[in-house]
């Protein structure tokens, strides 16, 4: 199904545009007006990360004519991966300057407006002000059903974009271009239970994978604004790397959405936080009064060298994880051997169990089955092996 375009085109194109978007000019279907929209159109990027930095680039070679970026966070030399927008030299610079100077590299005729601070709920509505698009490049649960319910009650259709190691999906909520189109509550009514699904922090991604999204969303964002094309409204476009296969699924307006129902629940933004959860209740149940510090796990790493203290220290990330760095003296009995319930036959009755993960979450969620498994002294340890590196061994690697 086509839309009409989402904007109105410029008055004209300067000699020095006409020549930089040729190649768009002699599509018929783009021509002189599809480029001229383009320039007149104001679309506003979240993330200038994995999807962020391909996206910017391409939105920005198209000569979209106003650029917004959404970024708080600084460039980490374990973003160069995948974040391709930013270079060696960037580390440590703030994301959104960095992309606005690469922006500026590659067109600058685009103008760009840099909002460095991180999206909630006191300035999304403030921030999406007068843009005309949304391009959805974040990674977190909470921020997406933010954006999706900002976006409704702002009425302004979005591109959404999501990937996981191979896999990569991508579609457009647009309510307010189609009464029949569905929003990302209809397709995803409630976030996953807490520890289910890893971040691409803790489970990785393909570095491409993100160009591969990032282009897709592009290119529907292409076709919504100069309203071209059958855009990816009421439909989810499904990517596996590995298998090289898009499968494409309909997607329908669910009646009894709580945002965009027949009687909608959701009628104001809410507590996204709170909805979304990092752990679960178990788990910050467990965690309650059992988190020690890298600090106190370090004492008594000494102790126990000394033989004057006894404890298992169980690290349940992956194998992969653990070859990267390690808090020495640590037993590897990956998360899932907890979950089936194998991990508790290797653990000893007559000493204290510790156990660690990266950050903290998924040993939380372990310490919760630890501790409904009788082990009431057990604990885990705050920030994980990340704060290990960070404060107790820094000439290991981060990941």
């Amino acid at each position: 199904m086509s839309y009409p375009p989402l904007v109105e085109p410029a008055s004209e194109l300067t000699i020095d545009e006409v020549r930089r978007y040729s190649r768009h000019l002699i599509i018929p279907d783009v021509g002189m007006s599809g480029q001229k929209r383009l320039k007149n159109a104001k679309v506003l990027v979240i993330g200038a990360g994995g999807l962020g930095s391909p996206a910017l680039l391409y939105l920005a070679a198209a000569g979209v004519g106003t650029l917004g970026i959404v970024e708080f966070d600084e460039v980490d030399e374990s973003n160069l991966q995948r974040q391709i927008i930013h270079g060696q030299s960037d580390v440590g610079r703030p994301k959104a300057e960095s992309a606005k100077e690469s922006i500026a590299e590659a067109n600058p005729l685009v103008d760009v407006v840099v909002h460095a601070e991180r999206l909630d709920n006191d300035n999304v509505y403030e921030i999406f002000d007068g843009y005309d698009l949304i391009v959805d490049g974040t990674d977190n649960f909470a921020t997406r059903y933010l954006v999706n319910d900002a976006a409704f009650f702002k009425k302004i259709p979005y591109v959404w974009g999501s990937i996981y190691r191979f896999d990569g999906q991508a579609s457009v909520f647009a309510p307010s271009m189609d009464d029949d189109a569905p929003c990302y509550r209809c397709l995803y009514p409630e976030p996953p239970p807490p520890g289910m699904v890893p971040s691409c922090a803790e489970g990785g991604v393909l570095g491409v994978l993100c160009a591969s999204i990032g282009s897709i969303q592009v290119n529907e964002a292409i076709k919504v604004l100069t309203g071209i094309g059958d855009p990816l409204v009421g439909k989810l476009m499904i990517y596996d790397a590995l298998e090289m296969e898009y499968r494409k699924l309909k997607v329908r307006k669910d009646p009894n959405c709580a945002l965009c129902g027949e009687n909608p629940t959701v009628t104001g933004l809410i507590d996204y936080e709170d909805f979304c959860g990092a752990v679960s209740d178990e788990a910050a149940e467990a965690a309650a009064g059992s988190t020690i510090s890298v600090t106190t796990l370090e004492h008594m790493l000494k102790e126990r060298e000394e033989g004057t203290r006894d404890f298992l220290l169980v690290d349940v990330r992956e194998p992969n994880e653990a070859e990267i760095n390690a808090i020495p003296g640590a037993v590897l009995i990956p998360k899932g051997d907890f979950l089936n319930g194998s991990a508790l036959e290797k653990l000893p009755s007559d000493k204290q169990v510790v156990m660690h993960c990266k950050t903290g979450v998924r040993s939380a969620e372990t310490l919760a089955i630890v501790k409904g498994a009788g082990y009431a002294d057990a604990v885990h340890v705050g920030g994980g092996v990340a704060a290990w590196v960070n404060q107790i061994d820094p000439s290991q690697p981060s990941y």
